[in-house]
């Protein structure tokens, strides 16, 4: 692929479109866990299915002129918890998405599921509606570690839901969580050692952080200190490695040829098209790149889209915020990313970066040459010190 450049002060000019993929947002939960700071709402009687699904199907229908031509190699369906939703209208969703894009034979389509809503029946359903890879939201298997953090399944449901998962699905990912309140590093490694036993494809290990907005965040648990969450950290990364899984992201881990297809878009800063409540985007076009954000509230962005208007913000970041969005993802896998990926996904040199570039170098941050930048094992442990060696100046978003 040809260099790119700047094409003007604050345009990019990108020599060809990153691979596209898309996500759809379903919002609603059994409960909300205390954690948990992305958009999801506590479902108080029957969720309103069928309107939803009409709701992103028109968010769909009027999103297909900015991605038109373009191939979906992913889809995920995340949330909330999607699969609170019936098989049926899930099937109604990919055949719309199949219907109004161009969504490849062999795509990887992913649906998010937490062990209280498992039913066996219900996810062959989900399999025969054209679900490929099922993600599921295990957390811990340990009884007491499941109440300390809000969840709404006990260990035996956790237990069972990773034996239907894989009795069903040829490709799953089971997520866990480590610094959880009260957990000590042996109990760490024993809900990884109990993920192990089921062999899942695929197995997320997310350190628990106190985000903004959330109870857990007005009203801290006590947690493991840093040096028993690092000692966590590196025995959850040893004994996964014995097992035969690459740690090939911050918190994923792989069987050899089941990488998230879908995760890595993100990492390689792909496009992706999100439509459902709160959805976030990232849309190239030849001169730009476009973050849209759907209306948060579900009947919000019912209203909304069923009327031709689901987006609450729509706007292009500027050529001096691509570096940063770039590298914040990239430099979260091990492998870090080859060179050219730089200029083809940002439009720009890696040279508007050299000098952040090296002196994380010289702390000993990254390792680099011709062909690729890597983080180096201190990266990946310090890795919030090392993005923020790219962090650029506040500039205001403009409006598209």
């Amino acid at each position: 692929m040809e260099p790119v450049t700047v094409a003007a002060p604050g345009r990019v000019r990108l020599a060809a479109l990153p691979p596209l993929a898309l996500y759809v947002h379903i919002p609603w939960c059994l409960k909300k866990c205390p954690y948990c700071d992305f958009n999801s709402h506590e479902a108080k009687g029957e969720v309103p299915e069928a309107r939803y699904v009409d709701a992103v199907i028109a968010d769909l229908e009027a999103s297909v002129p900015k991605v038109w031509g373009r191939r979906v190699h992913a889809i995920f369906l995340g949330g909330g918890t999607p699969s609170l939703f019936s098989a049926r209208a899930i099937e109604r969703l990919l055949t719309a998405a199949r219907t109004l894009l161009t969504v490849e034979p062999d795509a990887e389509i992913t649906l998010e599921a937490n062990p209280g809503t498992f039913e066996q029946e219900k996810f062959r359903d989900f399999r025969g509606a054209g679900v490929t890879r099922l993600s599921v939201g295990i957390q811990s298997f340990d009884a007491e570690r499941l109440k300390a953090i809000g969840r709404v399944h006990d260990a035996g449901e956790a237990r069972r839901a990773a034996e239907i998962a894989l009795a069903t699905f040829d490709n799953v990912n089971l997520d866990l969580m480590y610094a959880l309140p009260g957990q000590s590093v042996e109990a760490a490694l024993e809900d990884i050692r109990a993920a192990i036993a089921f062999a899942p494809q695929h197995l997320s290990a997310y350190h628990l952080t106190l985000e903004p907005n959330t109870w857990f965040h007005r009203y801290p648990p006590p947690l493991p200190d840093e040096d028993a969450s690092a000692a966590m950290q590196e025995a959850i990364e040893g004994a996964l490695a014995a097992a035969g899984y690459e740690h090939y992201e911050t918190s994923a881990f792989a069987r050899p040829g089941m990488r998230s297809r879908h995760n890595l878009n993100y990492w390689r800063f792909g496009d992706y098209l999100g439509v459902g409540a709160g959805a976030h985007g990232k849309l190239s076009f030849a001169d730009r790149v476009v973050r849209e954000t759907r209306h948060r509230q579900p009947r919000a962005y019912q209203e909304g889209a069923l009327a031709g208007d689901a987006i609450q913000d729509s706007h292009e970041v500027p050529a001096a915020e691509l570096p940063f969005e770039f590298l914040m993802n990239a430099l979260r896998l091990s492998e870090g990313f080859a060179v050219p990926l730089f200029a083809e996904r940002t439009g720009l040199s890696l040279a508007t970066v050299e000098a952040p570039l090296a002196r994380a170098e010289a702390a000993g941050l990254i390792e680099r040459d011709a062909f690729a930048v890597r983080p180096t094992p201190l990266g990946r442990r310090f890795l919030n010190d090392l993005l923020g060696l790219f962090l650029p100046e506040a500039r205001s978003p403009r409006k598209v």
